[in-house]
C-alpha cells in the first residue's frame, strides 16, 4: 500500500508541556486510522499540524510525497487534505446547502455554479437532504455532526480528518455515523479518525495507535491494541494486573 500522508519525526511543545516528541507516523492511500489517547495526550493538536493550523517545532509533514510542512492550511485544503472538528462549527446564519456551497467553492477552489450538483449530492449521501433549506444552526447534535463531516468531504479530500464525531451521540446516532464513515472510506477516501467511543473506531479502522505523553505507545490491530494491558492502564484507568 503506498502512502499517502506521512509525518516524520514531528515534535512540538507549548511550554514545559510536550505534545508531540518525534512522532512518526504513515497512513496509506485507502486506510482508516484511528487515534486514541487520554485528554491533553496530543491528539487535536497533531491534526493542527497535518492541516497546518499549528506549526510544529521541528519534523516534517508530507503529503502524497511532497514536504507541505510550511504551506498554508488553504493549501493543503486545496491539495486535498480536509478535517472536521469535535465541536461543529457551522455558520449557523446559512443553511445546510449554503455551508456546503460555501465550503465546496472556497475550500475546494472551485467556482460556485459549478459545485451544486456535487453538494447536492452530499447532502443525499449525510441524510441531509430534507434539510437543506434549513438554518445550520436549528439542527439537531446528530445533524451538524453530519454536516461538518459533509462539508470537509464538499473539499474532495483525498485525507479526511476526524476528530471525535461520534462525541456527544448517542447509541443508534452512533452506528449511523459509523456506517456514513465506512462509505467515505469505501469511496477511496483515507481516514484518521480521533475517537473516545473505542467500539466505533474499532467498527470502522484498519489500524489503531495510542497516544500518551507525546509518544506513540502501541499501534496494530484494533482489537488487539485495545486489549493491551498497558493500553488498557494508560488510556482507560485500569491497573494492568487488575
Amino acid at each position: 500500500m503506498s502512502t499517502i500522508l506521512a509525518l516524520e519525526k514531528i515534535s512540538k511543545r507549548f511550554g514545559a508541556v510536550v505534545v508531540a516528541n518525534g512522532i512518526d507516523l504513515s497512513l496509506g492511500n485507502g486506510e482508516a486510522l484511528g487515534i486514541i489517547g487520554p485528554n491533553g495526550a496530543g491528539k487535536t493538536t497533531l491534526f493542527g499540524m497535518i492541516t497546518g493550523t499549528v506549526a510544529p517545532d521541528s519534523g516534517r509533514v508530507l503529503f502524497d510525497g511532497r514536504d507541505v510542512t510550511h504551506e498554508t492550511p488553504e493549501r493543503r485544503c486545496r491539495a486535498g487534505i480536509a478535517r472536521s472538528f469535535q465541536i461543529p462549527q457551522p455558520f449557523g446564519g446559512m443553511t445546510v446547502f449554503e455551508n456546503l456551497v460555501v465550503a465546496a467553492a472556497f475550500g475546494g477552489g472551485r467556482r460556485e455554479r459549478d459545485v451544486y450538483a456535487a453538494c447536492a449530492e452530499l447532502l443525499e449521501r449525510c441524510g441531509l437532504a430534507d434539510k437543506a433549506n434549513r438554518p445550520a444552526a436549528s439542527l439537531t447534535l446528530l445533524d451538524r455532526k453530519r454536516l461538518e463531516l459533509a462539508r470537509a468531504l464538499a473539499t474532495r479530500p483525498r485525507v479526511l480528518l476526524l476528530d471525535e464525531v461520534a462525541g456527544g451521540l448517542v447509541e443508534h446516532e452512533t452506528a449511523a455515523l459509523v456506517d456514513l464513515v465506512k462509505q467515505v472510506r469505501a469511496s477511496g477516501v483515507s481516514i484518521v479518525w480521533i475517537e473516545h467511543i473505542v467500539h466505533a473506531l474499532i467498527a470502522a479502522v484498519d489500524r489503531l495507535v495510542v497516544l500518551h505523553g507525546g509518544a506513540l505507545i502501541a499501534e496494530g490491530d484494533p482489537a488487539e491494541v485495545i486489549r493491551r494491558p498497558q493500553v488498557a492502564e494508560i488510556y482507560m484507568g485500569i491497573e494492568a494486573d487488575a
